[in-house]
């Protein structure tokens, strides 16, 4: 593992449903839990924003006003409760992802391809949601911190997987090949989230076509990582 991304991660908190909720104690209380959080989801996803009220949640969950209290006290407890289960949700992707394209992929070449596709369709699927949980993170330092501990665990991911393939790697320094492939994982992820208008200002950079971006983008990253 990097030992700068491992520093990273180890300083990172943990994030749950279970953080911001209390436990459900029996199988019903589990039901409930679902059906609240599906609702909320569901409402933010609509509106593409957080305007949406407890008393929609309960109506669209099938749960009254007063077990969304018990569970989770307010709002924004609520929607830090969507907000985890959506982080965690797509970091298990992106694991499941990286794991398979490590076994699977025999170069350096082949990697970068196959990882640049995936990771750009696990982006583009959990965008919606991945937008609402950046505008949160700019004021809530619940969600800010958790969302740095699911970048560095995809950025390490990504690095260690790359790094496999280190004797493909322009230059010799042991030192250099990790900082290329950091760098290469960031320039992958900024450019996929500025297209997805992930960024603060919301709006993709230009209109690319998404294929032919992914394809120059894997282009680009090989060739970075193979010069000397």
């Amino acid at each position: 593992m990097p030992s700068s991304v491992k520093k990273k991660k180890d300083s990172a908190k943990g994030f749950a449903v279970a953080d911001v909720s209390r436990k459900p104690q029996q199988g019903r209380s589990l039901a409930s839990l679902k059906r609240m959080l599906e609702a909320a989801r569901e409402l933010m996803l609509e509106r593409g924003s957080e305007e949406f009220t407890l008393q929609e949640v309960s109506e669209r969950g099938q749960v009254s006003i007063g077990s969304i209290y018990l569970r989770f006290e307010s709002k924004d407890n609520l929607v830090r409760g969507v907000i985890a289960e959506a982080l965690e949700e797509q970091s298990a992707e992106e694991a499941a992802l990286v794991q398979r394209l490590s076994a699977e992929c025999e170069d350096l070449a082949s990697f970068v391809f196959e990882y640049v596709e995936g990771y750009a369709e696990v982006l583009r699927k959990h965008a919606p949601l991945l937008r609402l949980t950046m505008i949160r993170a700019e004021h809530d330092p619940l969600v800010a911190a958790p969302g740095k501990q699911y970048a560095f665990r995809a950025e390490e991911d990504a690095t260690r997987a790359m790094l496999a393939h280190a004797d493909e790697f322009g230059g010799d320094d042991p030192a250099d090949h990790e900082i290329k492939a950091q760098s290469g994982y960031h320039v992958i992820f900024a450019t996929l989230a500025r297209q997805l208008s992930l960024g603060s200002s919301g709006e993709a950079a230009h209109a690319y076509d998404w294929n032919q971006m992914k394809r120059e983008l894997a282009r680009m990253c090989i060739a970075y990582l193979r010069a000397d």
